[in-house]
């Protein structure tokens, strides 16, 4: 009988030895797998990000309220670039010699297959071309995956949640918003639920956003992350 109690002695040392350990390292390993998938998920709010920027700048018509017309924009669009050969010296600049007025001569040149003009003003040598390259090779890395840009990075083929408004409450021209999020849900779940569920009560005490984001359609916040 003494062995047994023994035995069942040294059983619930080790077992709570065990509760104690995992008591210390699950909140530490739960934040170091949050931390490194937090990571990726940010990167990839910054890409979309920026794609929702350049089709604010260029459609002047808001945000994409879809993936589908976001990632159709990026792959699609062209975007102009200036090769540039030859400065205007001080000479030229005091003639009254702009840039515009220089391409305008070579421009007419071109048509008229006359340069004598160009010839005058010392413009031969002076070229401003534009050359047409693709949205996404300005914006991203070469070989990068336009369509991930729709997915949580370890999500499981989950979306990020994409919504616009216009911000209509201050005169003059509308503002409009974007914001793109994922919930904690989505790519914490399985770690450690107790912990997971733990920060979600945290966040929800300081009412704040429980999972990643970018943007605000309630408030105006200069499309910052709320990780920034």
């Amino acid at each position: 009988m003494k062995k047994v109690l023994n035995l069942l002695l040294v059983v619930t040392i080790v077992g709570l030895a065990y509760i104690c350990y995992r008591s210390i390292m699950g909140p530490i390993e739960f934040d170091a797998e949050r931390e490194y998938r937090e990571k990726a998920i940010i990167a990839r709010l910054i890409d979309i990000r920026t794609a929702q920027v350049e089709y604010r700048n260029i459609k002047k018509i808001g945000y994409a309220d879809n993936f589908d017309s976001l990632i159709d924009f990026v792959k699609t669009e062209k975007m102009p670039i200036i090769k540039q050969e030859g400065e205007l010296n001080d000479e030229q600049l005091q003639r009254g010699l702009t840039e515009a007025k220089a391409i305008a001569i070579i421009e007419k040149a071109k048509k008229t297959n006359n340069w004598k003009e160009v010839e005058k003003e010392g413009l031969m040598n002076f070229r401003r071309d534009t050359m047409w390259i693709a949205l996404a090779d300005t914006l991203y890395p070469q070989g990068y995956a336009i369509d991930s840009l729709a997915f949580v990075p370890f999500g499981n083929g989950v979306k990020f949640e994409i919504e616009t408004s216009v911000d209509t409450t201050k005169a003059g021209a509308p503002q409009y918003l974007f914001e793109a999020r994922t919930p904690y849900e989505t790519y914490l779940k399985g770690i450690n639920d107790q912990e997971m569920n733990n920060l979600i009560s945290i966040m929800k005490s300081m009412n704040r956003y429980c999972g990643l984001k970018v943007g605000d359609v309630q408030m105006p916040n200069n499309n910052a992350g709320n990780w920034e």
